[in-house]
């Protein structure tokens, strides 16, 4: 991903979008604080509901995009927001894997919207939950549940210098050697997703002696076939194999080779 600057030296427009979701991506950019005021200066905000209600149309020269395509809408809305942006990030597990809602992959959503909703006839909903990149290209995706903060700076900063971002493929397993965290599997027996999870997080759960939870979805290099009989050996049955891995990021696990149907 690398940004020419726009025309006439103006500011970049950077715009933020919403899809299903719990709106946490976007706060990460709001929690930004210091760096936001430092970050506005260098972008014309055209489009960020979460922050003001000033919207001006596109075209955008960045989107942002966080929450999975969960109903026909979403579908119509990203393609038109891919239509206006020049770079398009997806952030957040929603965005980039379907998200927790992706839970819905594994049944019937019919069943579910009859059981939730008194007029399930008025809910028009897709039968699955999917990535934005499985219906419009996809400049960069920003994994997490949440994003991190320094990652989202990050790709912000690398957009305006006009050069790929510096996101790290690796594990939570090497963050947590640069960190000192004594591995909790290791050392304690305690099943850990942290050898096939993206890093992102700065291995906030093993520091605090829990295993991963998988926040930020499949790494770069996974080998679940390898990792499975050493969660079972740990303790973990079959469907708490199955439950840890359908969590955020369900539908990214489920598509790694060994991973339980």
């Amino acid at each position: 991903m690398s940004a020419p600057r726009p025309e006439g030296g103006r500011r970049p427009a950077l715009a933020v979008f919403k899809l299903a979701s719990c709106d946490g991506c976007q706060l990460t950019l709001l929690d930004c604080e210091d760096e936001l005021l430092n970050v506005a200066e260098r972008v014309e905000i055209a489009h960020f509901l979460e922050a003001s209600s000033a919207v001006r149309p596109g075209p955008y020269d960045l989107a942002l995009v966080e929450g999975s395509v969960t109903t026909p809408q979403d579908a119509q809305r990203i393609r038109e927001i891919r239509a206006a942006a020049r770079f398009l990030v997806t952030i957040g597990a929603c965005a980039t894997a379907g998200g927790i809602q992706a839970l819905r992959n594994f049944a019937d959503v019919e069943e579910f919207r009859a059981t939730v909703y008194a007029r399930p006839e008025y809910i028009a909903t897709l039968a699955t939950s999917t990535p934005v990149s499985a219906h419009v290209p996809v400049d960069f995706e920003l994994r997490g549940c949440p994003i991190d903060r320094g990652q989202l700076l990050e790709v912000i900063t690398a957009f305006l210098a006009g050069r790929k971002p510096d996101v790290p493929n690796h594990s939570v397993c090497f963050a947590c050697k640069r960190r000192g965290t004594v591995c909790v599997t290791v050392a304690h027996g305690t099943p850990c997703l942290g050898p096939v999870t993206h890093a992102g997080c700065g291995a906030i759960c093993p520091a605090y002696g829990r295993g991963c939870y998988g926040c930020f979805g499949p790494s770069g290099s996974v080998n679940l076939p390898a990792l499975i009989p050493l969660l079972r050996r740990d303790g973990m049955s079959e469907d708490d194999v199955r439950r840890t891995l359908r969590t955020y990021n369900a539908a990214s696990f489920a598509e790694v080779e060994g991973a339980p149907s």
